[in-house]
Protein backbone atom coordinates (compact mmCIF):
# COMPACT_ATOMS: atom_id res chain seq x y z
CA UNK A 1 0.00 0.00 0.00
CA UNK A 2 0.95 3.43 -1.11
CA UNK A 3 2.67 5.76 1.67
CA UNK A 4 0.61 8.54 3.25
CA UNK A 5 0.80 11.04 5.37
CA UNK A 6 -1.56 11.26 7.55
CA UNK A 7 -2.69 14.58 9.24
CA UNK A 8 -1.90 15.14 13.00
CA UNK A 9 -3.44 17.04 15.67
CA UNK A 10 -2.33 17.81 19.37
CA UNK A 11 -4.37 16.82 21.94
CA UNK A 12 -5.47 20.76 22.84
CA UNK A 13 -7.16 21.13 19.03
CA UNK A 14 -9.09 17.75 20.13
CA UNK A 15 -10.02 18.93 22.99
CA UNK A 16 -11.32 22.06 21.32
CA UNK A 17 -12.69 19.97 18.26
CA UNK A 18 -15.10 17.57 21.09
CA UNK A 19 -17.28 20.24 22.03
CA UNK A 20 -17.43 22.90 19.18
CA UNK A 21 -20.77 21.61 18.19
CA UNK A 22 -19.68 19.97 14.94
CA UNK A 23 -19.42 16.34 13.97
CA UNK A 24 -16.63 14.28 15.21
CA UNK A 25 -16.19 10.47 14.65
CA UNK A 26 -13.55 10.31 17.80
CA UNK A 27 -11.98 6.29 17.17
CA UNK A 28 -10.01 4.07 19.60
CA UNK A 29 -8.22 1.49 17.04
CA UNK A 30 -6.54 -0.61 19.71
CA UNK A 31 -7.99 -3.85 21.36
CA UNK A 32 -10.79 -3.67 23.67
CA UNK A 33 -8.81 -4.67 26.65
CA UNK A 34 -6.06 -2.05 25.89
CA UNK A 35 -9.29 0.15 24.92
CA UNK A 36 -10.55 -0.37 28.75
CA UNK A 37 -7.57 0.04 30.63
CA UNK A 38 -7.48 3.96 29.82
CA UNK A 39 -9.09 6.09 27.05
CA UNK A 40 -10.70 9.36 26.16
CA UNK A 41 -14.58 9.82 27.40
CA UNK A 42 -15.76 10.23 24.13
CA UNK A 43 -14.16 8.10 22.00
CA UNK A 44 -15.52 4.77 20.31
CA UNK A 45 -14.05 1.64 20.12
CA UNK A 46 -13.13 0.20 16.72
CA UNK A 47 -10.70 -2.85 17.67
CA UNK A 48 -7.71 -2.91 14.56
CA UNK A 49 -9.06 -6.96 14.38
CA UNK A 50 -11.90 -5.92 13.31
CA UNK A 51 -11.53 -2.09 12.22
CA UNK A 52 -13.21 -2.21 8.88
CA UNK A 53 -16.51 -3.94 10.43
CA UNK A 54 -17.21 -1.38 13.14
CA UNK A 55 -16.25 1.94 11.60
CA UNK A 56 -18.75 0.56 8.20
CA UNK A 57 -21.18 0.52 11.47
CA UNK A 58 -20.68 3.29 13.58
CA UNK A 59 -19.54 5.82 11.06
CA UNK A 60 -21.87 6.17 8.45
CA UNK A 61 -20.86 9.26 6.22
CA UNK A 62 -17.58 8.67 4.40
CA UNK A 63 -16.46 12.78 5.01
CA UNK A 64 -17.08 13.12 8.56
CA UNK A 65 -14.44 14.64 10.77
CA UNK A 66 -12.20 11.61 11.86
CA UNK A 67 -9.69 11.33 14.55
CA UNK A 68 -8.07 7.78 15.27
CA UNK A 69 -6.08 7.63 18.77
CA UNK A 70 -4.19 4.53 19.72
CA UNK A 71 -0.93 4.41 22.65
CA UNK A 72 1.31 6.05 20.33
CA UNK A 73 -0.03 6.78 16.81
CA UNK A 74 2.11 3.30 15.23
CA UNK A 75 -1.68 1.20 15.03
CA UNK A 76 -3.25 4.85 14.56
CA UNK A 77 -0.87 5.12 10.87
CA UNK A 78 -2.09 1.22 9.90
CA UNK A 79 -5.68 1.95 10.60
CA UNK A 80 -5.66 5.40 8.91
CA UNK A 81 -4.00 3.38 5.49
CA UNK A 82 -7.14 0.54 6.01
CA UNK A 83 -9.60 3.51 6.45
CA UNK A 84 -8.53 5.62 3.05
CA UNK A 85 -8.76 2.74 1.16
CA UNK A 86 -11.92 2.26 2.66
CA UNK A 87 -13.10 5.45 1.18
CA UNK A 88 -12.90 8.07 4.34
CA UNK A 89 -11.70 11.24 3.45
CA UNK A 90 -10.91 13.48 6.29
CA UNK A 91 -8.73 11.74 8.73
CA UNK A 92 -6.18 12.54 11.19
CA UNK A 93 -4.21 11.47 14.03
CA UNK A 94 -4.13 12.27 18.13
CA UNK A 95 -0.34 13.40 18.00
CA UNK A 96 1.09 10.85 20.71
CA UNK A 97 -1.85 9.64 21.13
CA UNK A 98 -3.17 8.56 24.88
CA UNK A 99 0.00 9.15 26.58
CA UNK A 100 -0.39 12.56 24.96
CA UNK A 101 -3.53 13.30 26.45
CA UNK A 102 -2.55 12.31 29.61
CA UNK A 103 0.17 14.55 29.41
CA UNK A 104 -1.62 17.59 28.40
CA UNK A 105 -3.73 17.01 31.55
CA UNK A 106 -6.52 15.50 30.34
CA UNK A 107 -7.93 12.20 31.95
CA UNK A 108 -8.36 9.26 30.77
CA UNK A 109 -11.05 6.41 31.73
CA UNK A 110 -10.99 2.75 32.64
CA UNK A 111 -14.17 0.66 31.73
CA UNK A 112 -16.57 1.06 28.98
CA UNK A 113 -19.57 2.65 27.56
CA UNK A 114 -18.52 5.80 29.70
CA UNK A 115 -20.92 8.29 28.79
CA UNK A 116 -23.53 6.41 29.31
CA UNK A 117 -22.32 4.83 32.71
CA UNK A 118 -21.34 8.75 33.36
CA UNK A 119 -24.78 9.51 32.93
CA UNK A 120 -26.75 7.08 35.12
CA UNK A 121 -24.85 8.14 37.68
CA UNK A 122 -25.80 11.91 36.98
CA UNK A 123 -29.25 11.26 36.81
CA UNK A 124 -29.73 9.40 40.00
CA UNK A 125 -28.29 12.33 41.87
CA UNK A 126 -30.77 14.23 39.18
CA UNK A 127 -33.96 12.64 39.98
CA UNK A 128 -33.14 11.47 43.08
CA UNK A 129 -33.96 7.61 42.31
CA UNK A 130 -35.25 5.62 44.72
CA UNK A 131 -32.97 2.42 45.73
CA UNK A 132 -33.78 -0.57 47.58
CA UNK A 133 -30.33 -2.92 49.35
CA UNK A 134 -30.10 -6.69 48.41
CA UNK A 135 -30.57 -7.29 52.13
CA UNK A 136 -34.30 -5.04 51.83
CA UNK A 137 -35.21 -6.79 48.49
CA UNK A 138 -34.27 -10.74 50.11
CA UNK A 139 -36.31 -10.09 53.30
CA UNK A 140 -39.21 -9.02 50.72
CA UNK A 141 -38.90 -11.83 48.99
CA UNK A 142 -38.41 -14.17 51.86
CA UNK A 143 -41.69 -12.76 53.28
CA UNK A 144 -44.00 -12.67 50.04
CA UNK A 145 -44.59 -8.61 49.57
CA UNK A 146 -46.99 -8.04 46.92
CA UNK A 147 -43.23 -7.57 44.66
CA UNK A 148 -42.15 -7.79 40.93
CA UNK A 149 -38.43 -7.40 40.30
CA UNK A 150 -38.05 -6.88 36.43
CA UNK A 151 -34.36 -7.35 34.75
CA UNK A 152 -33.48 -4.15 32.66
CA UNK A 153 -31.02 -6.03 30.64
CA UNK A 154 -30.85 -8.28 27.33
CA UNK A 155 -32.16 -11.94 27.66
CA UNK A 156 -28.87 -12.93 27.13
CA UNK A 157 -27.60 -11.06 30.07
CA UNK A 158 -30.31 -12.29 32.07
CA UNK A 159 -29.83 -16.08 31.53
CA UNK A 160 -26.27 -15.84 32.52
CA UNK A 161 -27.09 -15.02 36.40
CA UNK A 162 -30.79 -13.01 38.07
CA UNK A 163 -32.39 -12.16 41.28
CA UNK A 164 -34.74 -14.98 42.62
CA UNK A 165 -38.05 -14.59 40.70
CA UNK A 166 -36.79 -11.53 38.55
CA UNK A 167 -38.61 -11.70 35.02
CA UNK A 168 -36.24 -10.19 32.40
CA UNK A 169 -38.16 -7.21 30.68
CA UNK A 170 -34.99 -5.16 29.07
CA UNK A 171 -35.29 -0.69 29.87
CA UNK A 172 -36.81 -0.13 26.38
CA UNK A 173 -39.69 -2.59 26.64
CA UNK A 174 -40.51 -1.53 30.15
CA UNK A 175 -42.47 1.46 28.91
CA UNK A 176 -44.82 -0.84 26.63
CA UNK A 177 -44.77 -3.97 28.44
CA UNK A 178 -45.09 -2.54 32.13
CA UNK A 179 -48.85 -2.69 32.18
CA UNK A 180 -49.12 -6.29 31.28
CA UNK A 181 -46.74 -7.43 33.92
CA UNK A 182 -47.99 -5.40 36.79
CA UNK A 183 -51.43 -4.74 36.77
CA UNK A 184 -52.19 -4.00 40.44
CA UNK A 185 -51.05 -0.35 41.34
CA UNK A 186 -50.28 -1.41 44.87
CA UNK A 187 -47.88 -3.99 43.69
CA UNK A 188 -43.99 -2.71 44.56
CA UNK A 189 -41.94 -2.37 41.21
CA UNK A 190 -37.96 -2.88 41.52
CA UNK A 191 -35.18 -2.80 38.84
CA UNK A 192 -32.12 -4.27 38.46
CA UNK A 193 -29.09 -4.96 36.53
CA UNK A 194 -25.89 -6.28 36.58
CA UNK A 195 -24.74 -3.29 38.29
CA UNK A 196 -25.86 0.48 38.22
CA UNK A 197 -26.63 2.38 35.26
CA UNK A 198 -29.85 0.31 34.12
CA UNK A 199 -31.08 -0.31 37.24
CA UNK A 200 -31.17 3.57 37.66
CA UNK A 201 -32.68 4.24 34.33
CA UNK A 202 -35.02 1.54 34.48
CA UNK A 203 -36.65 2.90 37.36
CA UNK A 204 -36.61 6.41 36.30
CA UNK A 205 -38.08 5.50 33.19
CA UNK A 206 -41.35 4.85 35.10
CA UNK A 207 -41.21 7.16 37.25
CA UNK A 208 -41.16 9.54 34.47
CA UNK A 209 -43.79 8.00 32.85
CA UNK A 210 -46.01 8.73 35.57
CA UNK A 211 -46.50 4.92 36.90
CA UNK A 212 -47.44 5.12 40.61
CA UNK A 213 -46.92 2.14 42.00
CA UNK A 214 -43.93 1.96 44.32
CA UNK A 215 -40.69 1.94 42.22
CA UNK A 216 -37.27 1.19 43.11
CA UNK A 217 -34.00 0.73 41.78
CA UNK A 218 -31.50 -2.70 43.24
CA UNK A 219 -28.44 -0.86 44.20
CA UNK A 220 -26.09 -2.32 42.73
CA UNK A 221 -27.31 -4.83 40.47
CA UNK A 222 -26.34 -8.59 40.66
CA UNK A 223 -22.85 -7.33 42.24
CA UNK A 224 -25.08 -6.08 45.40
CA UNK A 225 -26.62 -9.45 45.91
CA UNK A 226 -23.65 -11.43 45.76
CA UNK A 227 -21.66 -9.21 47.97
CA UNK A 228 -24.31 -9.52 50.28
CA UNK A 229 -23.73 -13.26 50.18
CA UNK A 230 -26.77 -14.04 48.19
CA UNK A 231 -27.54 -16.59 45.82
CA UNK A 232 -27.94 -15.95 41.86
CA UNK A 233 -29.93 -17.83 40.00
CA UNK A 234 -28.87 -19.34 36.60
CA UNK A 235 -30.58 -20.05 33.25
CA UNK A 236 -34.06 -18.88 34.00
CA UNK A 237 -36.18 -18.30 31.17
CA UNK A 238 -38.64 -15.86 33.16
CA UNK A 239 -39.53 -12.99 30.02
CA UNK A 240 -41.95 -10.80 29.13
CA UNK A 241 -43.98 -12.14 26.10
CA UNK A 242 -42.48 -11.45 22.71
CA UNK A 243 -45.99 -10.80 21.57
CA UNK A 244 -48.26 -8.02 22.58
CA UNK A 245 -51.10 -9.70 24.77
CA UNK A 246 -53.41 -6.65 23.78
CA UNK A 247 -52.90 -3.53 20.97
CA UNK A 248 -51.70 -0.87 22.47
CA UNK A 249 -53.27 1.85 24.22
CA UNK A 250 -53.96 5.79 23.30
CA UNK A 251 -52.66 6.31 27.45
CA UNK A 252 -49.35 4.41 26.57
CA UNK A 253 -48.66 6.36 23.48
CA UNK A 254 -49.68 9.81 25.29
CA UNK A 255 -47.49 9.45 28.19
CA UNK A 256 -44.39 8.54 26.57
CA UNK A 257 -44.79 11.42 23.65
CA UNK A 258 -45.58 13.40 26.76
CA UNK A 259 -42.42 12.49 28.16
CA UNK A 260 -40.66 13.04 24.52
CA UNK A 261 -41.90 16.65 23.89
CA UNK A 262 -41.21 17.59 27.47
CA UNK A 263 -37.93 17.16 26.55
CA UNK A 264 -37.62 18.67 23.37
CA UNK A 265 -37.56 15.94 21.23
CA UNK A 266 -39.28 16.57 17.39
CA UNK A 267 -41.35 14.40 15.92
CA UNK A 268 -40.76 13.98 12.57
CA UNK A 269 -42.34 12.42 9.12
CA UNK A 270 -41.16 10.17 6.99
CA UNK A 271 -40.51 13.05 4.76
CA UNK A 272 -38.26 14.27 7.15
CA UNK A 273 -36.49 11.30 7.54
CA UNK A 274 -35.41 10.89 4.00
CA UNK A 275 -34.38 14.36 3.24
CA UNK A 276 -31.86 14.03 6.73
CA UNK A 277 -30.88 10.67 4.87
CA UNK A 278 -29.75 11.96 2.41
CA UNK A 279 -27.88 15.11 4.22
CA UNK A 280 -23.91 14.89 2.79
CA UNK A 281 -23.35 17.50 5.74
CA UNK A 282 -24.85 15.80 8.47
CA UNK A 283 -24.69 12.17 9.29
CA UNK A 284 -28.14 10.50 10.47
CA UNK A 285 -28.47 7.44 12.71
CA UNK A 286 -32.26 5.14 12.15
CA UNK A 287 -32.76 3.24 15.17
CA UNK A 288 -34.98 0.63 15.01
CA UNK A 289 -35.81 0.58 19.33
CA UNK A 290 -37.63 -2.71 19.03
CA UNK A 291 -36.44 -6.54 19.87
CA UNK A 292 -33.83 -7.79 18.06
CA UNK A 293 -36.48 -10.79 17.66
CA UNK A 294 -38.80 -8.11 15.70
CA UNK A 295 -35.79 -6.61 13.40
CA UNK A 296 -35.20 -9.61 12.37
CA UNK A 297 -38.44 -9.92 10.73
CA UNK A 298 -37.97 -6.85 9.01
CA UNK A 299 -37.28 -3.43 9.48
CA UNK A 300 -37.21 0.41 7.53
CA UNK A 301 -34.49 0.63 5.16
CA UNK A 302 -31.08 1.70 6.86
CA UNK A 303 -32.26 1.25 10.12
CA UNK A 304 -29.78 -0.72 12.56
CA UNK A 305 -31.29 -2.29 15.62
CA UNK A 306 -30.64 -0.45 18.82
CA UNK A 307 -32.98 -1.98 21.67
CA UNK A 308 -33.74 0.73 23.75
CA UNK A 309 -32.41 0.02 26.69
CA UNK A 310 -29.10 -0.62 25.27
CA UNK A 311 -29.05 2.24 23.45
CA UNK A 312 -28.79 4.43 26.45
CA UNK A 313 -26.81 2.00 28.20
CA UNK A 314 -24.03 1.60 25.53
CA UNK A 315 -24.42 4.87 23.00
CA UNK A 316 -20.75 4.42 22.11
CA UNK A 317 -21.39 0.84 20.69
CA UNK A 318 -23.91 2.15 18.02
CA UNK A 319 -23.27 5.59 17.43
CA UNK A 320 -19.89 6.84 16.28
CA UNK A 321 -20.28 10.35 15.37
CA UNK A 322 -20.48 12.99 18.32
CA UNK A 323 -22.83 15.32 16.96
CA UNK A 324 -25.14 13.12 14.66
CA UNK A 325 -28.77 13.21 14.62
CA UNK A 326 -30.40 10.05 16.05
CA UNK A 327 -34.30 9.58 14.70
CA UNK A 328 -36.03 6.16 16.78
CA UNK A 329 -38.28 4.05 15.41
CA UNK A 330 -40.86 1.47 16.73
CA UNK A 331 -44.55 0.18 15.52
CA UNK A 332 -46.22 0.88 18.43
CA UNK A 333 -45.59 4.91 19.33
CA UNK A 334 -44.30 4.23 22.73
CA UNK A 335 -40.95 2.34 23.01
CA UNK A 336 -39.35 5.04 20.55
CA UNK A 337 -40.87 8.58 22.51
CA UNK A 338 -40.09 6.83 25.91
CA UNK A 339 -36.45 6.37 24.89
CA UNK A 340 -35.85 9.40 23.41
CA UNK A 341 -36.45 11.24 26.35
CA UNK A 342 -33.22 9.94 27.74
CA UNK A 343 -30.99 10.57 24.77
CA UNK A 344 -31.99 14.39 24.68
CA UNK A 345 -31.07 14.36 28.35
CA UNK A 346 -27.37 12.64 27.07
CA UNK A 347 -27.21 15.98 25.20
CA UNK A 348 -27.64 14.28 21.38
CA UNK A 349 -30.14 15.58 19.01
CA UNK A 350 -32.80 13.33 18.86
CA UNK A 351 -36.38 12.38 17.21
CA UNK A 352 -39.15 10.34 16.56
CA UNK A 353 -40.08 8.97 13.18
CA UNK A 354 -43.82 9.13 13.55
CA UNK A 355 -45.84 6.43 11.86
CA UNK A 356 -43.11 4.32 10.76
CA UNK A 357 -44.49 1.05 9.79
CA UNK A 358 -48.32 2.21 8.89
CA UNK A 359 -48.56 1.05 5.41
CA UNK A 360 -45.88 -1.18 4.97
CA UNK A 361 -46.67 -4.14 3.10
CA UNK A 362 -43.57 -6.13 3.38
CA UNK A 363 -40.18 -4.77 5.01
CA UNK A 364 -36.86 -5.74 4.09
CA UNK A 365 -34.80 -7.53 6.40
CA UNK A 366 -32.29 -6.09 7.84
CA UNK A 367 -29.03 -7.21 5.89
CA UNK A 368 -25.18 -7.75 8.10
CA UNK A 369 -22.60 -5.04 8.35
CA UNK A 370 -20.06 -7.17 6.67
CA UNK A 371 -16.69 -6.68 5.17
CA UNK A 372 -16.92 -6.80 1.00
CA UNK A 373 -13.98 -8.85 -0.47
CA UNK A 374 -13.49 -9.29 -3.99
CA UNK A 375 -11.97 -12.68 -3.52
CA UNK A 376 -13.72 -15.20 -1.18
CA UNK A 377 -10.69 -16.73 1.18
CA UNK A 378 -10.12 -20.20 0.04
CA UNK A 379 -11.68 -22.43 3.05
CA UNK A 380 -9.70 -25.75 4.34
CA UNK A 381 -11.69 -28.21 5.77
CA UNK A 382 -10.73 -29.90 8.86
CA UNK A 383 -10.20 -32.84 7.56
CA UNK A 384 -7.58 -31.66 5.36
CA UNK A 385 -5.39 -29.51 8.60
CA UNK A 386 -3.38 -32.51 9.25
CA UNK A 387 -2.20 -32.61 5.72
CA UNK A 388 -1.61 -29.05 5.07
CA UNK A 389 0.53 -29.22 8.73
CA UNK A 390 2.72 -31.94 7.47
CA UNK A 391 3.67 -30.04 4.43
CA UNK A 392 4.59 -26.82 6.17
CA UNK A 393 1.31 -24.76 6.64
CA UNK A 394 1.32 -23.11 10.36
CA UNK A 395 -1.82 -22.49 12.16
CA UNK A 396 -2.93 -19.27 13.91
CA UNK A 397 -5.32 -18.78 15.92
CA UNK A 398 -7.05 -15.13 15.72
CA UNK A 399 -10.13 -16.14 17.72
CA UNK A 400 -10.69 -14.34 21.52
CA UNK A 401 -7.78 -14.69 24.02
CA UNK A 402 -10.71 -16.59 26.14
CA UNK A 403 -11.65 -19.26 23.77
CA UNK A 404 -8.24 -20.03 22.78
CA UNK A 405 -7.33 -20.31 26.23
CA UNK A 406 -10.25 -22.90 26.55
CA UNK A 407 -9.53 -24.92 23.28
CA UNK A 408 -7.56 -24.57 20.40
CA UNK A 409 -5.44 -26.81 18.23
CA UNK A 410 -2.51 -28.76 18.75
CA UNK A 411 0.07 -26.46 17.54
CA UNK A 412 -1.93 -23.73 16.70
CA UNK A 413 -0.65 -20.22 18.03
CA UNK A 414 -2.57 -17.18 18.88
CA UNK A 415 -2.40 -14.29 17.64
CA UNK A 416 -4.33 -10.61 16.53
CA UNK A 417 -4.16 -8.47 13.85
CA UNK A 418 -1.93 -6.32 14.88
CA UNK A 419 0.84 -8.75 15.78
CA UNK A 420 0.11 -10.98 12.05
CA UNK A 421 3.17 -9.60 10.68
CA UNK A 422 5.35 -9.91 13.47
CA UNK A 423 4.52 -13.40 14.13
CA UNK A 424 5.16 -14.11 10.37
CA UNK A 425 9.19 -12.24 10.41
CA UNK A 426 9.41 -14.95 13.62
CA UNK A 427 8.10 -17.63 12.12
CA UNK A 428 8.26 -17.30 8.24
CA UNK A 429 5.42 -19.65 6.23
CA UNK A 430 4.18 -19.66 2.50
CA UNK A 431 1.60 -20.95 4.10
CA UNK A 432 -0.58 -20.35 6.85
CA UNK A 433 -4.27 -21.32 8.08
CA UNK A 434 -6.23 -19.05 9.86
CA UNK A 435 -9.22 -20.31 12.83
CA UNK A 436 -11.38 -17.99 13.00
CA UNK A 437 -15.08 -18.26 14.82
CA UNK A 438 -15.83 -14.46 12.88
CA UNK A 439 -15.84 -14.14 9.51
CA UNK A 440 -15.03 -10.41 9.15
CA UNK A 441 -12.12 -10.73 11.62
CA UNK A 442 -11.08 -13.89 9.74
CA UNK A 443 -11.31 -12.08 6.55
CA UNK A 444 -9.07 -8.77 8.06
CA UNK A 445 -6.75 -11.41 8.94
CA UNK A 446 -6.18 -12.83 5.98
CA UNK A 447 -6.00 -9.57 4.47
CA UNK A 448 -2.97 -8.48 6.62
CA UNK A 449 -1.54 -11.56 6.41
CA UNK A 450 -1.51 -11.54 2.23
CA UNK A 451 -0.84 -7.90 2.45
CA UNK A 452 3.00 -9.48 4.18
CA UNK A 453 3.50 -11.86 1.58
CA UNK A 454 2.13 -14.92 2.63
CA UNK A 455 1.46 -16.87 -0.50
CA UNK A 456 -1.19 -19.14 0.71
CA UNK A 457 -3.91 -18.13 3.99
CA UNK A 458 -7.15 -20.57 4.02
CA UNK A 459 -9.33 -20.09 6.90
CA UNK A 460 -11.25 -22.68 9.15
CA UNK A 461 -14.16 -21.62 10.72
CA UNK A 462 -14.75 -25.16 12.79
CA UNK A 463 -15.77 -25.61 15.93
CA UNK A 464 -13.62 -27.77 18.48
CA UNK A 465 -16.00 -30.48 18.57
CA UNK A 466 -15.59 -30.34 14.52
CA UNK A 467 -11.68 -30.51 15.07
CA UNK A 468 -12.06 -33.60 17.48
CA UNK A 469 -14.14 -35.20 14.69
CA UNK A 470 -11.72 -34.82 12.38
CA UNK A 471 -9.14 -36.81 14.68
CA UNK A 472 -7.29 -33.82 15.25
CA UNK A 473 -5.85 -32.79 18.89
CA UNK A 474 -7.19 -29.96 20.90
CA UNK A 475 -5.85 -28.53 24.08
CA UNK A 476 -6.34 -25.94 26.83
CA UNK A 477 -4.07 -23.97 27.99
CA UNK A 478 -5.67 -21.43 31.31
CA UNK A 479 -2.74 -19.22 31.39
CA UNK A 480 -1.50 -19.36 27.55
CA UNK A 481 -1.60 -16.68 26.41
CA UNK A 482 -0.33 -14.81 29.16
CA UNK A 483 -2.65 -11.78 30.77
CA UNK A 484 -0.71 -9.46 29.59
CA UNK A 485 -0.87 -10.29 25.70
CA UNK A 486 -4.41 -10.76 25.87
CA UNK A 487 -5.57 -7.19 24.91
CA UNK A 488 -8.78 -8.24 23.27
CA UNK A 489 -9.76 -8.95 26.87
CA UNK A 490 -10.98 -6.30 29.47
CA UNK A 491 -10.40 -8.19 32.93
CA UNK A 492 -11.67 -5.04 34.72
CA UNK A 493 -14.90 -5.48 33.51
CA UNK A 494 -15.31 -9.06 33.28
CA UNK A 495 -13.99 -10.87 36.35
CA UNK A 496 -16.37 -9.02 38.25
CA UNK A 497 -18.88 -11.51 37.43
CA UNK A 498 -17.04 -14.81 38.28
CA UNK A 499 -17.26 -14.72 41.97
CA UNK A 500 -14.59 -12.14 42.27
CA UNK A 501 -15.87 -10.06 44.76
CA UNK A 502 -12.64 -7.47 45.11
CA UNK A 503 -13.46 -6.95 41.44
CA UNK A 504 -16.95 -6.58 41.76
CA UNK A 505 -16.01 -3.74 44.35
CA UNK A 506 -13.56 -1.81 42.50
CA UNK A 507 -16.11 -1.83 39.18
CA UNK A 508 -18.72 -0.06 41.85
CA UNK A 509 -15.90 2.18 43.41
CA UNK A 510 -15.37 2.83 39.60
CA UNK A 511 -18.91 3.58 38.59
CA UNK A 512 -19.65 5.35 41.43
CA UNK A 513 -16.47 7.88 40.83
CA UNK A 514 -16.98 8.60 37.07
CA UNK A 515 -19.11 11.83 38.23
CA UNK A 516 -15.70 12.89 40.32
CA UNK A 517 -13.44 12.10 36.79
CA UNK A 518 -15.33 14.36 34.41
CA UNK A 519 -14.73 17.88 33.68
CA UNK A 520 -16.94 21.22 33.29
CA UNK A 521 -16.93 20.61 29.56
CA UNK A 522 -18.04 16.98 29.68
CA UNK A 523 -20.75 17.62 32.62
CA UNK A 524 -22.39 20.31 31.04
CA UNK A 525 -23.14 18.37 27.91
CA UNK A 526 -25.34 16.67 29.48
CA UNK A 527 -28.93 18.15 29.57
CA UNK A 528 -30.43 16.78 32.38
CA UNK A 529 -33.39 18.93 34.64
CA UNK A 530 -31.19 19.31 37.62
CA UNK A 531 -28.12 19.02 38.56
CA UNK A 532 -25.97 18.73 41.83
CA UNK A 533 -23.16 21.75 41.71
CA UNK A 534 -21.25 20.23 44.86
CA UNK A 535 -18.93 18.24 42.10
CA UNK A 536 -18.25 15.84 45.04
CA UNK A 537 -20.31 12.69 44.35
CA UNK A 538 -19.32 10.41 46.55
Amino acid sequence: MQSVAFKKIDSVTLKKWLHDGQEIALLDVREHGQYGQAHLFYVASTPYSKLETEVDRLVQRKNVRMVLVDQDESLAQQAAKKLVARGYTDIQILRGGVKAWSTAGYELFAGVNLPSKTFGELAEHAFNTPRISAQELNQKIMSGEDLVILDGRPFTEYKKMSIPTAICCPNGELPLRIDTLVKDIQTTIVINCAGRTRSIIGAQTLINLGIKNKILALENGTQGWTLAGLMLEHDQTRRHALTLEQETSPAQRERATKLALKHAVTLISKGTLEQWMKDTARTTFLCDVRTPEEFADGSLAGAINTPGGQLVQATDQFIGVRGARIVLCDDDGVRAPAMSSWLAMMGWEVAVLENAFADLAAMPRPANVSIRHPDEPENIPSSGIDAACRSGAQIIDVRSSMKYRQGHLMGARWSIRQKLREHIENQPSGSVIVISDEKDVAYAAVQELKEAGVSEVRVNMDQPDDWLAAGLKVQNTPEIPPDRDCIDYLFFVHDRHDGNHAAALAYLAWETNLLNQIDEQELNSYKLPQKKTNRNYS
